[in-house]
């Protein structure tokens, strides 16, 4: 049941106001507002401030535990997460069948659109499995259906042509005498017919209706046999037809190879992004290796892979998977090379493509002349398309500008060229398919480079990893990883000490990304009173952290994809190499912090599709005045509290008590009104409203700082 409309208006207002504080106190940084003596000195101060940091923010319990523990132990733990048991979020993950595949296994179980066109021109043949033949055939139907819309569109676009040619010859000299003003009337054997192509489609629905309703009231299995039973415009139908809380119910019970089947014969793609996206959150939720996640959305963030870009939909799993998440927290030399030699970021910009001027290929040298011949598993020769694209400077600028030495890290665009040459023949083995790094000689620009200065002598794919090894021991790079990180964990403007320590440590331990964190966390900058809850969260961490403190359960995360979405920061979803910006001023204006204030109510309210907020366990944090006792008739019933003592618990069960005068304030003024406060003059003891409340603090300008 919805909000009565005069409360939720009153609420928006109040989130207005709270939004225009929070503008103000954000944009302007001002120390006043932080809450006095808001500092990490005592051990819950540092316990909340390492948790912000480290984490995607505490959970219910997570600063006593940490400050039980103590919070230099939990920092070593979370250095070392393989001594962490975080076999609770495998079982969360298992569902999501893709996070396991291979690139060709996600390819061959969820084909992409050129694959369903090699089928439809005879080039290959459907699988013979019965539950990947329904996907396929539904694909092909609609490849089909699409062709046979483009061939109607161009005959109708023909036909007003010819018919006004024989108009022309045809027409009489004067108009007929039952024409007036040039307009005559349609005989019956002329009129045109109602859109009957409106009028089946509209049978067709009210048909797919019909069966819905017949397969729900069958068990899951049994429905799954007559929906791989269905022909391929039926199974289309079906999933067209099945939104909302309809999808839910068809899809309950199954499998979860079975969902993912029912899924693809809508969209086989959207499988895999929707498995992909909703992964990234359930492990920022819910996985015990924190920092760990933390510094794999860094990681992939600094190397950022568009997942929107062609084949990048499909290499985007084993791209997170197999080249970012096991480097973390090791070798940055072994992270650079393993996103250099990764599909999806070839694919991404462009290298595969990458051919040198002077190589055999653009030299059309037969390649017995050269005394090898193509490795059987090797790429095609590039067809004339990909000669004329040449050489492909587009990784070689971003590797040096983004990935390792910044863009004001000495180089030249003399030194792009070179780097450029360095990685051709750095290519896929058919990237629309699933296909891996391949060396291509053939594609290799021949001769020496020089790179920065030092000569690379000619050495094949070799060469590549020797640029790799300069640039990853280059000073430079080591100066801006460390500073980005200290960006990440400190502040917008680390100190440039800080920096330089952390640099020293990059340099003196072979880029050791665990060393250089270490150095860090136990810098007093990092512990500095100016630090804490001084970074402003990016739409990912302040949506993550709100989930996390209510303690919500997510059974579905799409609708929380579907918020970053809103908010500017879909998962995998910036087409720029730069990646998000960890910068406040980049998140901060009134309309996109109004949007994380009614996020935050919603959230509170329990108006998130498949997050379910326990009200119970909120009034739980209100203190034992709040649970329910065991006299009472019903257990579950919280007892009466006062609206400005339950501020008072909230304010310190999800903020430990840091927040300002001004937000409280603001907050406690509305709570005056009974329309939050649920508060009647008839019945002063009325349990306040629990949900507002807690929406207010989770949208309040401390919440959204870590």
């Amino acid at each position: 049941m919805g909000m009565p409309l005069p409360r939720r208006r009153l609420l928006v207002a109040t989130a207005l106001l709270v939004a225009a504080c929070l503008t103000t106190q954000l944009a302007l940084g001002r120390k006043k507002d932080k809450p006095a003596g808001a500092t990490p000195v005592d051990a819950q101060k540092r316990a909340v401030h390492a948790l912000n940091r480290l984490t995607f923010g505490p959970r219910p319990g997570d600063v006593e535990r940490v400050t039980q523990l103590g919070v230099d132990k939990w920092i070593e733990l979370e250095l070392h997460p393989d001594k962490i048991d975080d076999s609770a979020l495998e079982a969360r993950l298992a569902p999501f069948r893709t996070l396991r595949m291979d690139t060709r296994e996600i390819v061959e179980n969820f084909p992409t659109d050129q694959l369903i066109k090699q089928i439809a021109d005879g080039k290959a043949s459907l699988p013979r499995d019965p539950t990947k033949r329904a996907i396929y055939e539904a694909q092909l139907q609609r490849f089909e259906d699409k062709q046979e819309r483009k061939d109607k569109e161009k005959d109708e676009a023909a036909k007003p042509a010819a018919a006004s040619a024989v108009a022309a010859s045809d027409a009489p000299n004067s108009p007929s005498p039952m024409c007036r003003d040039g307009a005559c009337p349609v005989s019956a054997d002329t009129a045109q017919p109602a859109d009957s192509g409106e009028m089946q489609r509209r049978e067709e629905r009210r048909m797919a209706n019909l069966k819905t309703q017949e397969l729900l009231d069958l068990p899951p299995d049994e429905r799954m046999k007559e929906i791989l039973k269905m022909s391929p415009e039926d199974q289309r139908a079906l999933a067209a037809t099945t939104k909302g809380a309809k999808a839910d119910a068809l899809l309950e019970g199954m499998s979860p190879q079975q969902k993912e089947t029912v899924m693809a014969l809508k969209n086989p793609q959207q499988v895999v992004l929707e498995e992909l996206t909703q992964a990234k959150l359930v492990r920022a939720i819910y996985s015990e290796r924190q920092l760990d996640e933390v510094m794999t959305d860094f990681w992939f963030n600094h190397f950022n892979v568009f997942i929107n870009k062609g084949a990048d939909r499909y290499l985007l799993t084993s791209y997170e998977r197999d080249a970012i998440r096991p480097h973390v927290l090791g070798k940055f030399e072994d992270l650079l090379v393993a996103t250099a030699k990764s599909p999806a970021m070839m694919f991404y910009l462009d290298n595969w493509l990458s051919v040198g001027p002077d190589s055999d290929i653009a030299l059309g040298i037969n390649p017995h002349q050269r005394g090898y011949g193509r490795r059987p598993d090797g790429p095609r020769r590039p067809g004339k398309a990909k000669q004329a694209s040449g050489l492909n400077e587009n990784y070689g600028r971003e590797l040096m500008e983004l990935h390792t030495l910044s863009v004001n890290g000495g180089y030249s665009q003399k030194d792009v060229t070179e780097v450029a040459k360095v990685f051709t023949g750095w290519t896929l083995d058919q990237p629309k398919k699933g296909g891996g790094f391949h060396y291509e000689p053939r594609m290799h620009e021949p001769g020496d480079k020089l790179v920065l200065g030092h000569r690379i002598k000619q050495n094949g794919e070799k060469e590549g990893l020797e640029v790799l090894h300069l640039l990853a021991h280059n000073p430079q790079t080591a100066h801006f990883i460390s500073q980005k990180l200290a960006m990440r964990f400190v502040s917008d403007d680390p100190p440039p000490a800080l920096v330089d320590r952390m640099t020293k440590t990059f340099l003196k331990k072979d880029g050791d990304i665990r060393e250089v964190l270490r150095t860090m966390f136990r810098s007093p900058e990092f512990w500095s009173p100016d630090a804490y809850r001084a970074k402003v969260k990016t739409p990912l961490e302040f949506v993550v952290s709100a989930v996390r403190a209510s303690g919500a359960e997510v059974d579905d995360a799409r609708a929380l994809v579907g918020t970053l979405n809103n908010m500017g920061m879909m998962p995998y979803g910036m087409m720029p190499p730069t990646g998000y910006s960890m910068k406040a001023d980049v998140w901060v204006n009134s309309s996109a912090l109004l949007a994380r204030m009614n996020f935050a109510l919603g959230l509170a309210a329990g108006k998130i599709r498949g997050v379910k907020v326990d009200a119970v366990s909120l009034a739980s944090s209100l203190g034992n005045n709040a649970t329910g006792s065991d006299t009472s008739p019903n257990k579950d019933a919280p007892i009466p509290i006062d609206p400005q003592q339950a501020l008072a618990n909230l304010e310190n069960s999800l903020l430990s008590g840091d927040i300002s005068r001004q937000t409280h304030d603001t907050i406690s003024k509305q709570l005056e009104d009974p329309k939050i406060s649920q508060r009647r003059l008839d019945d002063p003891k009325r349990p306040p409203n629990v949900a507002a409340i807690t929406g207010l603090i989770l949208g309040s300008p401390e919440f959204q700082r870590r």
